[in-house]
């Protein structure tokens, strides 16, 4: 059998395939950057929602802030339902290692233009910031509370094809 070389995934380098120590402390430290963005993302939503309230009137002041908690509760709830869905159905589909770097290449083209377009947004956002980003975390925390991701299911799948073990 020919010697098929382990494929790197982003994120997992070749430690996806054995799961050991340093898989789990690549893990444990994307968790750790991203939760750390995702406070400053709930930091920053919170002071603009803040600024958007001031020129309410007491009355309604009082009445949007419990929405914004309703809408908040919701959205963590909604945002984990998305990420879940999704990552369901892409590992009934995952992709191959070219294709993962592929659709990586891809979203990171794309997440440029948004980018640009959402510090705009965000202006016109403030008024719902506190459940955008209540989204953004359950979003997260699901993305990243998975057993596996579907670009390691895709890759093993892709090695099994090749026939052999590294």
């Amino acid at each position: 059998m020919a010697h098929v070389r382990i494929p790197a995934l982003q994120g997992l380098g070749t430690t996806w395939y054995q799961r050991g120590a340093r898989y789990w402390l690549r893990r444990v430290w994307t968790a750790v950057l991203l939760l750390t963005v995702l406070a400053f993302l709930c930091f920053a939503s919170i002071s603009l929602y803040q600024g958007f309230r001031t020129v309410l009137p007491p009355t309604v002041r009082t009445a949007w802030d419990w929405a914004q908690v309703v809408a908040a509760c919701i959205a963590v709830v909604w945002g984990w339902l998305v990420q879940r869905r999704r990552h369901h159905k892409d590992l009934l589909d995952p992709p191959d290692p070219d294709e993962f770097r592929a659709r990586k290449r891809d979203e990171t083209r794309r997440s440029t233009g948004l980018a640009v377009v959402g510090r705009a947004l965000v202006l016109i956002a403030a008024p719902v910031m506190p459940a955008l980003a209540a989204f953004a975390l359950g979003w997260s925390v699901a993305m990243l509370t998975v057993r596996e991701y579907p670009s390691e299911v895709g890759a093993r799948r892709w090695l099994e094809g090749h026939g052999s073990r590294p």
